[in-house]
């Protein structure tokens, strides 16, 4: 039996009037939010187990393009349902089978394409949450046109040394009190990338912060988390910066 990862209720979430707007990509839908001048610089945002329509996710993709990049959120799903508050976590473990975050070369490259053909994107960044974060780790091991990427709260894959040889910047934001990843694991981590890692990389533990907490937005925050929460987007985004 699983505990329930998602410590704040994701049920109750206020609504949130997006910026941006739906395309098809070839196969794919996406979120896509453009800055108010034009730029060749770009960022992917890979959701989380909720999926690309989770209000919170459009809200983090109107967040960074608001900083001057155009920002994409593509449906990872593929069309097929995301996890939803109401479900059943006994059945998480065969909802993840079919929802394998380290199968997502295809439509990172898909994305990567129409970025770079119908947006005029130069630099490409990729940020990811949760499900997401997990993906960001494998796809900057694998994908060099992704120039930096920052993995949130990505549960920590230890199959082998191959998953520390970072591509490109990678920046690991963790919280000191998420249940689904341990202090030691990440620990761990540092030790890995000290040892493999031949680029920079960063790693970030907030205070008594739980698994999600970064993408909550304004209006859904507790006044005690809202330093940490501010702070984990801005150094989010300081590392895009610094990179793409």
């Amino acid at each position: 039996q699983m505990a329930d990862p998602f410590l704040y209720d994701t049920g109750e979430r206020s609504h949130y009037g997006c910026l941006g707007h739906e395309v098809q990509i070839e196969y794919l839908k996406a979120y896509v939010c453009r800055p108010s001048f034009s730029t060749d610089k770009a960022v992917i945002v890979v959701h989380d187990v909720f999926g690309w329509r989770f209000p919170d996710i459009r809200y983090i993709v109107d967040l960074i393009a608001s900083h001057g990049y155009i920002t994409i959120c593509p449906d990872f799903f593929k069309g097929t349902e995301p996890w939803k508050s109401t479900d059943h976590w006994p059945d998480f473990p065969d909802w993840m089978k079919n929802h394998d975050p380290m199968k997502v070369d295809k439509e990172a490259d898909v994305v990567l394409k129409y970025l770079k053909e119908q947006c005029g994107a130069q630099k490409i960044g990729v940020v990811g949450f949760s499900w997401g974060g997990m993906a960001v780790h494998h796809l900057m091991l694998k994908n060099p046109q992704l120039t930096a990427g920052v993995s949130l709260y990505g549960r920590i894959i230890r199959d082998s040394d191959e998953r520390y040889s970072l591509l490109n910047p990678t920046f690991f934001i963790f919280g000191e009190k998420d249940h689904t990843i341990s202090l030691d694991q990440i620990f761990l981590l540092e030790d890995k990338l000290k040892q493999y890692c031949k680029v920079p990389y960063k790693i970030k533990v907030y205070p008594g912060q739980v698994h999600g907490f970064a993408q909550l937005k304004p209006e859904d925050m507790k006044p005690e988390d809202k330093p940490y929460i501010e702070e984990a987007r801005r150094d989010m985004i300081d590392w895009i910066k610094m990179f793409v």
